[in-house]
């Protein structure tokens, strides 16, 4: 799991390979990831957009930039999380990921970006 703390919120991830819907003969891993979003600020927010890197070892890298998180905007009190999975799919057994969350300060409206840390997707026979 890799974390990351940007003005008070606080971004885990975690990873796992889905070799059941994955087919390497063809050049296709599924991964999954999980996500958690924890308000450790003294300030309600609200997540608006994301905005995500994602970088394949055959040299491919693709933008995807979007409202809310999984259909969701959601708004955390302090104190609050929210977590969430959603999938990558990469086209070699190794990738990684990073992004940006825009977040809204819900008492006076300010934006501001909160870093969504990197991480690694592996297919686990790789590594040996």
């Amino acid at each position: 799991m890799v974390t990351a703390i940007t003005e008070g919120v606080k971004v885990s991830v975690e990873t796992h390979y889905q070799p059941e819907y994955s087919s390497p003969a063809q050049n296709h891993f599924v991964f999954t990831y999980r996500i958690t979003i924890e308000n450790d600020g003294e300030n309600t927010i609200k997540l608006h957009r994301r905005h995500w890197q994602i970088f394949d070892t055959n040299n491919e890298m693709r933008e995807v930039e979007g409202e809310g998180v999984v259909g969701q905007q959601p708004v955390l009190e302090p104190g609050e999380k929210h977590q969430y999975v959603s999938g990558c799919n990469l086209r070699s057994g190794i990738g990684k990921m990073r992004g940006i969350y825009l977040m809204e300060r819900v008492m006076d409206g300010k934006q501001f970006e909160v870093i969504i840390p990197e991480f690694t997707m592996i297919v686990p026979y790789l590594l040996n």
